[in-house]
């Protein structure tokens, strides 16, 4: 052989090295994310998420590969897009709430499934029991109707004796009609008059913040959901312009400028899922891994929003606070 035509060989075969060692390297593993509410307004969540992936060993880009799938409120759309995860052939499937667990479990009985779920999954039918879930599903349970009661009891804390506390719900959400049968039974039984308003898109949000003036409320409490949360921005500057004191279930509000909120521990349950996906990548299987419920529930305060409207919030709220936002 000549030395050139030598030399031509041995380049050929160097510059096909990298891609025969790619090749030969195994393809980097895919959990599937699916939420009914929108990426932007859960950037705090997922970071907490990510957290609990790296605990276990894990980082985007780097070993593991993730896959979103944000419905935006649209709960009809979510079937469709955790059919779409299934038929990628995702290693794990996560969702964030009740419609979208809902999805995934039907999408899939084998694909693992690890689930962040405010109702209980034992009911949802997800998981044979909270020790011992057994098929492809573990995660956490709120469980946040339990909430409402305190929810109601600080909004009675806030209004004037004798005046009606509203209710926003987004009908849609699967465990809407839960909330609103927990929140109605709470109401019957401090007897308190309680104005009902319904919003799944932001014309609606809109009109259902005006309501609560119309109809002299004292007080506003926002329904747990998605959604509605995607939409806080919009929900806060509405509830200021209003001079509405209102209650929400999760800190993400109070730091946009919200009143009041009083939840579980949203941040660590993220996390708890993202170790659980984890675990599952590492050869776990989800069966044996747990339901966790929330240990930790944050009374978060924000005293410029009450300056704002005109409230002195009680002494009580102020010593069992978790955080007061200046």
């Amino acid at each position: 052989m000549k030395r050139r035509e030598f030399i031509t060989l041995l380049g050929g075969a160097a510059a096909a090295w990298p891609l025969a060692v790619r090749a030969q390297q195994p393809a980097m593993p895919v959990i599937g994310v699916i939420s009914a509410g929108s990426r932007g307004s859960f950037d705090d969540l997922l970071a907490a998420f990510h957290l609990g992936l790296k605990d276990i060993g894990y980082v985007e880009g780097q070993n593991v590969a993730i896959e979103y799938r944000f419905a935006a409120g649209r709960f009809n759309q979510l079937p469709q897009l955790a059919n779409d995860l299934a038929r990628r052939r995702v290693a794990v499937m996560v969702s964030t709430g009740v419609g979208s667990a809902l999805a995934a479990n039907g999408a899939s009985s084998t694909i693992p499934h690890v689930f962040l779920s405010q109702d209980d999954p034992v009911k949802l039918g997800f998981v044979a029991s909270f020790n011992r879930p057994g098929g492809n599903a573990t995660g956490v349970s709120l469980l946040t109707a339990e909430l409402a009661a305190k929810r109601v009891e600080l909004a009675r804390q806030l209004m004037p004796r004798g005046a009606p506390l509203a209710y926003l719900m987004n009908p849609p959400a699967p465990e809407a009609p839960r909330y609103l049968q927990e929140i109605e039974t709470i109401a019957r039984a401090v007897k308190q008059e309680l104005v009902v308003l319904k919003a799944s898109n932001p014309e609606q949000i809109d009109a259902a913040i005006a309501e609560v003036a119309r109809q002299r409320a004292g007080a506003l409490i926002v329904s747990t959901d998605g959604y509605l949360f995607s939409r806080h921005e919009q929900i806060v500057t509405l509830a200021a312009r209003d001079k509405v004191p209102t209650i929400y279930d999760r800190r993400g509000y109070v730091t946009a400028g919200g009143l009041v909120s009083y939840g579980p521990d949203l941040a660590g349950a993220y996390r708890q899922i993202g170790v659980y996906a984890a675990r599952i990548l590492k050869g776990e299987k989800p069966g044996d891994l747990p339901v966790v419920q929330p240990t930790k529930f944050e009374l978060v305060v924000n005293l410029k929003t009450a300056k704002a409207l005109g409230i002195d919030l009680p002494a009580q709220v102020l010593a069992l606070a978790d955080e007061v936002i200046e």
